[in-house]
């Protein structure tokens, strides 16, 4: 099964930027969809975003506007952009490629903290 691993986060003053990778260990389209979500300290992991196969995008109220995924297909990668960070954007960002329904891969996640 194709594994996916994050990297790329770190930690920025609020207002500043981080990309975000998903690298996927075989073909990017083994996944339907490839998924960001997030999880602070005390709370619930919740869904960022998402690009479909297909090229569809989804992002949740909370990061319109200031983060942006895309898809490399010939680096087999899932970028996530973030801009404008907030300290409320503190949090561990976990990439999950789905094959189909309750067949998927989670990275292992990669900290982004936003702090001055």
């Amino acid at each position: 099964q194709v594994q996916v691993v994050e990297s790329g986060g770190g930690l920025v003053q609020p207002g500043g930027s981080l990309r975000l990778s998903c690298a996927a260990s075989g073909s990017i389209f083994s996944f339907v969809v490839v998924q960001w979500y997030r999880q602070a300290p005390g709370k619930k992991r919740e869904w960022v975003a998402d690009i479909t196969s297909g090229g569809s995008i989804m992002y949740t109220d909370s990061v319109k506007g200031r983060f942006t995924i895309s898809r490399d297909n010939a680096e087999n990668t899932v970028y996530l952009q973030l801009n404008s960070l907030k300290p409320e954007d503190t949090a561990v960002y976990y990439c999950k490629g789905v094959v189909r329904e309750g067949v998927d891969s989670w990275g292992q996640g990669t900290q982004v903290t936003v702090s001055s």
